[in-house]
């Protein structure tokens, strides 16, 4: 028996019209065409998954149509699939199989562009060399560190002042990585069965941590244009009292979007009303490409325009790490907390490691002290990775809609169709891995849409963009997997 949650967020008619636009431009019939647009902001996660439907006497009055033309088409609706109706509690998106690419068995020959990542920055392994020089004063104890070595922790807390965020020390936690940081976090603030605010689309490994807490998420959309939804997130925020809302308000991944100053006050205001916990993920926050240095975060606090830290406007919990902006292979986070929470992560934080590695938080130490140089030549490498892809695909797939981001590691590009998954497997054959668009949606929306990272170097890139018009000549037959396995991608 289909049950729908009383709590689920809803879409008025008033704004359903808005979404739907020109639907009636169709030449099909009045219920199909109004069927046909439903099903597209469906698949599009402009309409999430769980959000409950204007009723058909309130969207027919609206619309200005017979209330059989509504009837008929949330009926075609649910015959596909895309919604489930219960007798007196209304109709609820849903969507018919989740999507996304199997696990390759093998990369090997493969140019992988599933992880938006940078190669190791200059200095590493100087950094490494003057680290291990040091590391004889910390051999007397056992090693085994939950916390963070205080030179670390300094350091992470003075990055978080240079950017306008008043931080000391004892409000950082480090991590191995900021997807341990968000497992963590996820373990002690979630309970089986609470809700948890995500975005859509969003972080699938993000995802996956709070599902594995026993979370049920609750997606609020976000365009590449429009940003959040804030009616729809305050909305949410109101009628399920979530304890975590998970944000990434930075060159948000994947559409790039980063959240304005004002709204990220409104946000936590409307957070801490309901008792929710904002978790910010910062992964992205210091990868600006316009307006220089960005990640200058030296003395220019939040930088050319850019909005202070999230939790400069209200409580918030911040997650970072140097695996974007340094090299991934520095398995280096942190998470900033008020004390109270902090004293929480320390406690529980034995169930699932014992402590970060002393020599790496040492060489992340010595390589923050300078971050603002490797931070410009990050900005100047993205600048020219980000003008080459846009451009080639603007070229090569001119009724693609290919948005050219001001920061961050990849552009979510409008494919005008829903095969992104059959053109992930068409690019395989053609010797090219990336990420479905389906990967980064809670339930596998997201089909005319795919990430394309710029964060190689050119040789890769035209590699990339090579396969791709091959793969796009040579996608009709191809069939998309029903596969809900979760794609390797950061």
């Amino acid at each position: 028996m289909t049950h729908i949650d009383p709590g689920a967020a809803s879409v008025s008619a008033r704004a359903l019209g808005v979404l739907l636009d020109s639907w009636r431009a169709s030449s099909a019939p009045g219920y199909l065409a109004l069927a046909d647009r439903i099903r597209l902001l469906v698949l599009d996660g402009r309409l999430p998954v769980g959000t409950r439907l204007p009723s058909e006497r309130d969207l027919s009055a609206h619309l200005g149509v017979s209330r059989t033309t509504v009837a008929a088409a949330y009926a075609a609706l649910r015959d596909g699939g895309h919604i489930d109706s219960v007798r007196g509690s209304g109709s609820v998106v849903r969507l018919p199989t989740r999507i996304a690419l199997p696990r390759p068995t093998s990369t090997e020959g493969l140019l992988d562009l599933t992880k938006a990542a940078l190669p190791a920055a200059e200095g590493i392994a100087e950094a490494a060399q003057r680290a291990a020089g040091r590391l004889g004063a910390y051999l007397g104890d056992s090693g085994y560190d939950q916390i963070g070595r205080p030179v670390l922790r300094e350091a992470i807390a003075e990055r978080y002042r240079r950017r306008g965020l008043e931080t000391s020390a004892d409000q950082i936690v480090v991590t191995l990585g900021a997807q341990h940081a968000i497992a963590l976090l996820a373990r002690v603030l979630v309970g089986r069965g609470d809700r948890a605010v995500v975005e859509a689309p969003g972080y699938p490994h993000a995802f996956e941590a709070l599902r594995v807490a026993g979370a049920r998420l609750v997606p609020v959309s976000v365009t590449v244009d429009g940003g959040w939804d804030e009616p729809a997130l305050m909305q949410t925020l109101r009628r399920t009292s979530p304890p975590v809302a998970y944000l990434m308000p930075d060159f948000h991944n994947p559409t790039g979007a980063t959240m304005p100053a004002e709204q990220r006050a409104r946000v936590l205001e409307a957070a801490a009303a309901e008792g929710t916990i904002v978790v910010v993920d910062e992964t992205m926050a210091e990868l600006a490409i316009d307006g220089v240095g960005a990640g200058a975060g030296a003395g220019a606090g939040a930088g050319a325009g850019r909005p202070l830290p999230m939790a400069a406007y209200g409580r918030a919990v911040s997650i970072g790490s140097v695996g974007k902006s340094l090299w991934g292979g520095l398995r280096i986070g942190w998470i900033r907390a008020d004390r109270p929470l902090v004293d929480r992560l320390v406690r529980a934080r034995s169930a699932g490691d014992l402590g970060t590695p002393v020599l790496e938080q040492l060489v992340v130490a010595e390589l923050l002290a300078d971050l603002d140089t490797v931070l410009e030549a990050r900005a100047a490498h993205l600048r020219r990775g980000r003008d080459r892809v846009v451009a080639g695909l603007r070229s090569a797939f001119p009724s693609w809609d290919v948005p050219s981001p001001a920061g961050g590691l990849s552009t979510w590009v409008g494919l005008g169709a829903p095969v992104s998954s059959q053109l992930t497997l068409a690019a395989r054959r053609e010797g090219l891995l990336l990420a479905a668009g389906p990967v980064f949606g809670v339930d596998g929306a997201f089909e005319r849409f795919l990430r394309v990272p710029f964060s190689y170097g050119e040789t890769e890139t035209d590699r990339a963009l090579a396969a791709l018009r091959s793969a796009w000549d040579g996608i009709d037959g191809v069939q998309a997997p029903a596969s809900p396995l979760l794609a390797e991608v950061v």
